[in-house]
This record gives C-alpha cells, structure tokens and sequence, in this order.
C-alpha cells in the first residue's frame, strides 16, 4: 500500500501536462513554425513531435506512427515510452515514423515546452537533409587552457552582440583571436568541435530565432544562456549548444542564407569572419596574450584555479567511491547519454562525473538516479559503485542505479568487481 501511495504521488508530481495542454502547445509550436514557413532553412520544420514526461514515460505525440503504437485519445497519439530506450531532446524513429522528441521540464515552464519541440523538430530537419553529424568528442574543453581561452571568447562575444558598427566587428576580430589561440593550441579538435557547434548550435539558434518576438528578445534569450552555460564546471558536452548559436546569430544578422548549410563541419566562425571582412593575424597567439588584459583574464584565472580547488576537493571525497573494490565496470561501445548539463563535475584527468545520467549502449541501459558514475576521460568506459549489488534475471541492481542488460549480455564477477561481457558461445 505504501509503494502504491508513493507511486501516486510521483504521478501526480507530473501530472501538469494532460492531452488538452499537449494540443495546446502543439497548436503553438505549429504556428510559429508556420510563421517561419522555411525562412530561415527552406523547409517548415513542423512535423510529427512527441512530448514525453520523464518519471511517467508517458508519450503525447501530434501524429501516429507507422505500426500503430500510440493510441488516439481526444485528438492526441499517446502510449509509454519503453523503459530501456533514452529520454533525450533528439529526433528518434518510434513505430516507423521519425519523432522529435521533447522531454517535459519538472515543472511548466512556456518557453522551455515550447523550445524543447522546436530543438527536435530541428534535428529532424538535420536528418533529413543530410547533415546529421557523425560522432564527436570535445573532451578537451575542460582542460584549463582551452577553458581560459573559450571564457575570453565568450567575453569577446558578449561584447559583439550587445554593440553595432565597429564595436562589434572589433569585438568579433577579438573572439576570433581567441579561438584561433585555442585552435593552434589544440589544431587536431577542430572537425569535432564544428560537428558540435553545428549539431546543437543550430539547433539553438534555430529555436531562439523563432520563439524570440525581437531582436532584444534574441539578445537576452542568447546572453541569458551564456550566463547558465559559463558556471557549469564541464564544458565538454555543453558549450557547442551555446557557441554555434552565438556565433549563427552573427551571420544572420548579416544576412547569412542558412538555406546554403548542408554540411556538418561548417566553421561557423570562419562564416562570420568572412561576412564581416575581418582580417587575422598570421598567429593568433602572438597577440591573444596581450588582447586578454583588456577581458579581465586575471578574473578567469581566479575562477579557473577555485574549479581547480573543486575538483582536488571532490576527488579527495568521491574518488573512493569509484575506484575502491567493488565497483562494476561498463565499456562503452556506441553510447547515448542523456543527462543535465548541470549535473556534469569533471575530477580532471581521471574523468568525469555525472551525478544522474542514463546510458543505453549494445549492452542495455543503465539508470543513475543518484550516487554518481564516472566516464572516463576518453569515454570509453564508466564504473559506478557496486554496493548493495544485487541481480534478478536481466535487471541488475545497486545504490542509486539499475541496469537493464540486453539478450546475449551477461555481468561476471571477477577479483571483487564486475564487468558486463558478451556471452561466451
């Protein structure tokens, strides 16, 4: 009776969003991508979209699919979206039929709802269109040199948007600068850093364009998540969703003809700096250093070195936790991660941990809701404490997280710890 009133509850918690919101909101996202009607990429991006709440797995979609999974209910496609699938703002195929997908924010929130559809409705149209990146990796973004850098950039871009004329082509030839530094320092990240800023750059530009009433609103909406963004303490899987936003607002606002993007390795950077004529010197790096007084850099380092004093603190209480006997150890194969930004703290080169996360890979799906797991710095492999292990058939169990192990995998136990492998033939 007691897990029966608990499960209530949650429910409850989640029950804001009913079928007659879901039309609601459906009904806006389609007019504002009527009222866009392809401007900015040649094509209405409105199509099938699916909501789903988090705690209840509950779908509500604006289309059926293909074989007759969700069921119409008052106007709405709704079903549970299965338990070992990832919940994430991407476009996935459900039932034969491409959704974009929107997770539900806990609570309402307008233009989080609102947005979160927009953004999958965009991924869908990268798909679609061919220019769905392959698999990137920006670990290196939370290294403190390529963070100093990315922080004077940002400042540097801050400055452009809120300027004109001059001050804003100077304030762009400063960003540039930085971003060259960072590139010379680390010249092999650049495909994967395009890839990125592409990918969810667009993709926030795009939904900021259309859900934004003015050119202030733009503004604010772009600057207010470059405050979110710029306190998190990884940048690894978060900058690209802000960096290729700001730097695609700068092109729009030259009259950059997105409909010409079919690519996912644009430099959206190097767009900018030819549409505004911007000319840089042979090394970067030879005048960065000096241009980085007039940004504040000793605040950067100020902040950096107290990230540093973080870290050395949070390895000294948490390491343990992940690398004293048991532990169970996850390779990581082709990985999809969904997980809040917030929720990310790097502990430097071993690694990085992420205090709630969910993983599907070929061998199932893991569910960290907390207690934390830490990815390996080159996101090969994760560990999560093996305390209070337990097993029931393909379901596994311990403190804060459970697995659920696919056909033809197994987890072996193996001096203490335990590993998921293949089934031997």
């Amino acid at each position: 009776m007691l897990l029966l009133l608990v499960n209530c509850k949650r429910e409850k918690d989640a029950a804001y969003f009913t079928v007659e919101k879901a039309a609601k909101y459906f009904r806006e996202v389609e007019t504002i991508c009527n009222k866009d009607n392809g401007n900015l990429w040649g094509k209405n991006l409105y199509g099938p979209l699916m909501y789903i709440d988090r705690p209840s797995r509950k779908i509500f979609a604006n289309k059926p699919d293909k074989e007759g999974l969700l069921k119409l209910k008052d106007g709405i496609y709704t079903g549970i979206y299965p338990r070992e699938l990832i919940i994430d703002n991407i476009c996935l195929e459900y039932g034969g039929t491409l959704f974009a997908m929107a997770p539900l924010p806990s609570e309402e929130d307008d233009y989080k709802i609102i947005t979160r559809a927009v953004h999958g409705l965009f991924h869908c149209f990268q798909k679609n269109s061919g220019f769905e990146p392959s698999r990137f990796n920006t670990r290196l973004m939370d290294e403190k040199n390529a963070r100093l850098w990315l922080k004077l950039e940002w400042r540097a871009l801050r400055n452009a948007i809120n300027n004109n004329g001059e001050q804003r082509i100077q304030s762009i030839r400063d960003a540039l600068i930085f971003r060259g530094a960072r590139r010379e320092l680390y010249p092999s990240e650049k495909t994967d850093e395009n890839k990125f800023e592409n990918y969810e750059g667009l993709s926030t530009l795009t939904y900021t364009l259309l859900c934004s009433d003015s050119s202030e609103k733009i503004n604010v909406n772009l600057l207010n998540y470059l405050d979110i963004i710029y306190k998190f303490q990884s940048y690894s899987r978060t900058y690209g969703f802000l960096h290729g936003a700001l730097y695609g607002y700068l092109a729009y606002e030259k009259g950059f003809d997105f409909k010409s993007v079919r690519t996912d390795s644009l430099d959206l950077a190097y767009k900018v700096k030819e549409l505004y004529n911007i000319q840089l010197p042979a090394i970067c790096r030879d005048v960065a250093g000096s241009l980085a007084l007039s940004y504040d850099i000793q605040s950067i380092y100020i902040e950096e070195e107290q990230r540093l004093t973080d870290i050395k603190e949070r390895i000294h209480r948490q390491i343990s936790i992940f690398t004293e006997k048991p532990v169970v150890y996850l390779e990581l194969e082709s990985p999809y991660f969904d997980f809040e930004p917030e929720d990310i703290r790097s502990l430097d080169t071993l690694g990085t941990i992420y205090t709630a996360i969910r993983v599907s890979d070929n061998w199932g799906k893991l569910t960290v809701e907390n207690g934390g797991c830490l990815v390996s710095y080159n996101l090969k492999s994760m560990r999560i404490t093996a305390k209070n292990f337990r097993k029931v058939k393909n379901h596994i169990y311990g403190d804060g997280w459970h697995i659920i192990l696919n056909n033809e995998w197994e987890m072996v136990k193996m001096d203490e710890n335990y590993f998921v492998r293949k089934l031997m033939p």
